[in-house]
This record gives structure tokens, C-alpha cells and sequence, in this order.
């Protein structure tokens, strides 16, 4: 925008897209766009100290942390202008864990937007400890082995071999999100041991099945959630049209001009998926017709995260009813 790179986010399930353009990068970033834009809130409680607990943040900034008011929503100022007095030696990668950590605090307490429960996405540090469960994307996994490039003609056939069957038991995880039983998840718990930690003798080949072994628990959520896709094409199909279109019309030059690309790509996106006319969809807007229900509530009617649960029409949860 305007010469300088910002990044472009999307958000999206089997009924709807939607297209967020922050100027950084990051944790921080991502949560604001699963507010809805929001502005972040942040919060001292519990739950923030054992966020600070995974994010290594050291003992002494925890206890100044304790010092501070709890249980007090604070806006960005706020909580900023408390940190400056009370932690005033605090560095900037420990200040920058202690905000994700209030802030996805506040995330989870708040009551006034849906709190996503699983995202699925690659496992870049960015959209981590966000949700409650993340799911890793099989088809970005592979894409790990694909780059190593054995010179030693048995290196060579190991790795082939291994890629053979690490898309077989990809296969045998498709259809078992057709029929999932307990007996077969158990066995593709088993073989997903076997195939990640049995050494080769391919040291690269063996060092990058031990780093997906490591991520087991998202690459296998799958099993107790049938309903989770193995990987998120749809979102990087929309990541890619915003790319085509910025390929086009090159880029924008106001903050105006970059919210009007997120609102229209997502109408676009989501107008689609709901079976809508797009043009039929504005002009009904435009002319204030009103023939045409909000998207949100054809959302809502169709069993989006308003219904998480059961829906006529889909199916996104049944297995949290456990």
C-alpha cells in the first residue's frame, strides 16, 4: 500500500472468505483479524500466566506481571503504559511475548466474537497458541521432503520409497474422515510411529521425519475430528487470487483503497460459496431492495460458528459434542 508492503490474511471455512490486510506479520495481527478488526484488549488472569509459562517468559517478569492489576481489561496504551512503568528494563522480544500473551488472554474471555477452537494452517510460529487445537496441513508437510535432494543413488531410492509411503498413509487419512473408527485410528496412530521414527540411514531424510514426528498432535487431529480437512487449499486458492489481482492493479495507495480490496474479495469469495450472485447481491444492496438476507445470517442458517455444532444443511463439529 502506497510503496510499503503490508500482509494480506485470510480467514475462511466451507461457507465463507474473508480478506484482512494488516502492516505486520505476526501473532498480534492474526488475532486482531479473528476479532473481526477490533482493536486489541489485553488481560492479566491465569490463563495469561500460563501463556507466559509456554512462551519462556522468565520468572522475574512474571512476578512484576503479578504486581499489576488482574482481571482488568486494558486497551493498548493502557496495558503498554503499565509495562513501561512497572517492567521499565524490559526488552523488546520479552514485551512483545508478554502482549500476544494478554492479548490472547483477553481473546479467549471475551464473549463478544466467536472464539475459533482449531485453525488449520502450516505451522508457522505466527498462528500458533491462537486456538485451542491447531492442525498442521499434510500436503505443506510433504512439501518439506520434496526439497531434499539426495546426491547418493540409495539415498535417492530411500527417499523415493519414503514419499511413496508417506502419501499412501495420506490416502488411507482420507478415507478414514469417510469412515472413522476407533480400531482404525489406532492403527494409524501406530503406523504414523513407524513411519517417522524409524530410521533410514538418510541422515537429512531421517532429521526431517524426526521434526514431523514432533508435530503429531496436529497432524493427527484429524483422527478425533473426522470433520477437519487435511489441508487448507480453499485458504491458499484465495491467498492466490489476491496475489493475481495485485498482479493486475499492482497495489493500493490509501488505508481507503486497501479495506475496499479486503471487503469486495470477500464478498466475492463468500457470495460464491453461498451459492450467490455477486452482481445480483450488490445491486440488491445498492438499490436497498432487500430481497437478499445478510450473508450473516445466511451463515448462520447454513450452520456456520454460530451453530458449531449440528446443522440440517452442514456439519462442522459433531465430534466436539463428545
Amino acid at each position: 500500500m502506497g510503496g510499503v508492503n503490508y500482509t494480506t490474511n485470510v480467514v475462511c471455512n466451507p461457507l465463507y472468505t474473508v480478506y484482512f490486510t494488516t502492516v505486520n506479520k505476526d501473532r498480534l495481527s492474526v488475532l486482531q483479524g479473528l476479532l473481526n478488526g477490533k482493536e486489541l484488549e489485553f488481560i492479566l488472569n491465569p490463563f495469561t500466566n500460563s501463556m507466559l509459562e509456554t512462551l519462556r517468559v522468565p520468572d522475574k517478569w512474571k512476578k512484576s506481571l503479578e504486581l499489576l492489576p488482574q482481571e482488568t481489561v486494558l486497551n493498548s496504551t493502557e496495558f503498554n503504559g503499565l509495562v513501561d512503568r512497572h517492567l521499565p528494563l524490559l526488552g523488546s522480544q520479552m514485551r512483545k511475548r508478554i502482549l500476544e500473551a494478554a492479548a490472547i488472554a483477553f481473546y479467549h474471555q471475551q464473549r463478544d466474537w466467536p472464539v475459533i477452537k482449531t485453525l488449520i494452517s502450516d505451522d508457522a510460529p505466527t498462528f500458533k497458541l491462537l486456538t485451542d487445537e491447531l492442525a498442521c496441513k499434510w500436503i505443506h508437510e510433504g512439501r518439506h521432503y520434496k526439497k531434499l535432494t539426495p546426491k547418493v543413488n540409495y539415498h535417492q531410492k530411500l527417499l523415493e520409497q519414503f514419499l511413496d509411503d508417506f502419501w499412501d498413509y495420506y490416502r488411507k487419512l482420507l478415507a478414514y474422515r469417510d469412515a472413522p473408527t476407533l480400531s482404525t485410528a489406532q492403527r494409524l496412530r501406530s503406523e504414523f510411529s513407524r513411519l517417522f521414527t524409524t530410521e533410514s540411514g538418510y541422515q537429512q531424510l531421517d532429521e526431517r521425519k524426526r521434526l514431523t514426528a514432533s508435530k503429531i498432535s496436529e497432524l493427527l487431529l484429524v483422527l478425533e475430528h473426522p470433520e477437519l480437512p487435511l489441508h487448507n487449499n480453499p485458504a491458499e486458492l484465495a491467498a492466490r487470487t489476491m496475489v493475481r489481482r495485485r498482479h493486475i492493479s499492482y497495489g493500493t495507495q490509501t488505508i481507503e483503497g486497501t479495506a475496499s480490496w479486503d471487503t469486495f474479495m470477500s464478498l466475492v469469495a463468500t457470495t460464491r460459496k453461498l451459492g450467490l450472485s455477486f452482481f445480483e447481491y450488490v445491486r440488491d444492496r445498492i438499490s436497498q431492495i432487500g430481497n437478499i438476507p445478510s450473508l450473516a445470517t445466511i451463515i448462520y442458517v447454513r450452520g456456520a460458528w454460530r451453530q458449531p455444532y449440528r446443522s440440517s444443511v452442514n456439519s462442522f463439529g459433531l465430534s466436539w459434542q463428545k
